[in-house]
């Protein structure tokens, strides 16, 4: 059933990771080609893979795209129905394939779909990257079933279900090969962080649904919590997100809710300043610039249609940190 399927990691030297996770991916998914996009690695992840998965396809990037750039260029080598991306540090399990495949085949409308994602540490939890489906606030504020900011549920069930959300985790991201390239792709600019959330959010305005399945689970090591991150992904994420809701959000709300955003950024900088250095600060700072400078580029690529009823929840951000919402 599978046959259409392609399974795409996307490798910069993360030879451990594929050495520690691809025998789960091999062992399971015996009916789909697999194939790792090297996005230009100087270590010796290709040669790795030649001698210890020689069933494995290759495809060479002639130089370090990002994650955003390096699936869109890597991907043009690939014809299938549906790709699966996935990270490198995902555990995958039996039978993870077939309850995604038949909910595409249940719906023709549904352009992309994420498995219930658990953490490989932590195993009776979700992981913060995807959890049980991604959702987001009237803010832009992205937030998970199964994880709101830094809090992670327990998994006791209460996502086995399947159901429509608004964005799939790029750490394993089906997708319809004729969505993928309708949208031309991730938004390369991003470079990395959220370019799934922006992806999915204009598959949305054009109509098309994304779709999560607790019937297939997989693992993943993830990173984690904002103050466990890098300043260069915090500032990924502050000009991402600005840039994504500038794209996508319909006019009526866009100016309230960028100016109070700016706002709420300037607190955040200052609260991330306090917990994990200036630097942060300073990042946060570089993500407005960021943004700043994408401007009249974000502003080209608005597409004529964004929907109205885009959340699932309102003010999350104060819902969580005063009124203490957790789930």
């Amino acid at each position: 059933m599978s046959e259409n399927l392609a399974i795409v990691i996307l490798n910069w030297n993360g030879k451990s990771w594929l050495e520690k996770f691809l025998p789960s991916v091999i062992n399971y998914s015996q009916n789909a080609e697999i194939y790792v996009i090297d996005n230009f690695s100087d270590d010796d992840s290709v040669d790795f893979l030649k001698f210890k998965f020689p069933t494995v396809k290759i495809v060479l990037n002639d130089k370090n795209y990002g994650f955003a750039g390096g699936y869109n260029e890597g991907l043009k080598s690939i014809n299938a129905e549906f790709y699966c991306l996935l990270n490198s540090d995902v555990e995958v399990t039996e039978n993870w394939i077939e309850p995604v495949l038949n909910l595409f085949k249940k719906d023709q409308k549904i352009a992309a779909i994420q498995p219930k994602i658990l953490s490989y540490s932590n195993k009776k939890y979700f992981e913060f990257a995807g959890a049980g489906g991604g959702l987001i606030d009237n803010l832009g504020y992205p937030y998970c079933r199964g994880r709101v900011f830094d809090d992670v549920e327990e998994d006791k069930g209460q996502y086995d279900d399947e159901t429509e959300i608004f964005w799939a985790s790029g750490c394993c991201f089906f997708i319809r090969s004729k969505d993928f390239w309708e949208q031309n792709g991730f938004d390369e600019r991003f470079f990395a962080h959220q370019e799934e959330i922006d992806l999915c959010w204009r598959l949305k305005n054009s109509g098309r649904k994304i779709y999560y399945t607790g019937q297939s689970k997989v693992y993943h090591v993830g990173g984690g919590t904002l103050n466990k991150q890098s300043p260069q992904k915090t500032f990924l994420n502050i000009r991402n997100n600005l840039s994504m809701m500038l794209k996508n959000l319909p006019f009526p709300n866009l100016i309230w809710i960028l100016f109070s955003r700016m706002i709420l950024d300037g607190a955040a900088a200052f609260y991330f300043a306090y917990k994990n250095g200036f630097s942060h600060l300073w990042a946060v700072l570089r993500g407005h610039f960021g943004f700043y400078a994408q401007l009249p580029g974000t502003l080209k690529l608005r597409q004529k249609n964004q929907i109205k009823k885009y959340y699932q929840t309102e003010w999350l951000i104060f819902k969580h940190f005063l009124g203490n919402k957790k789930s």
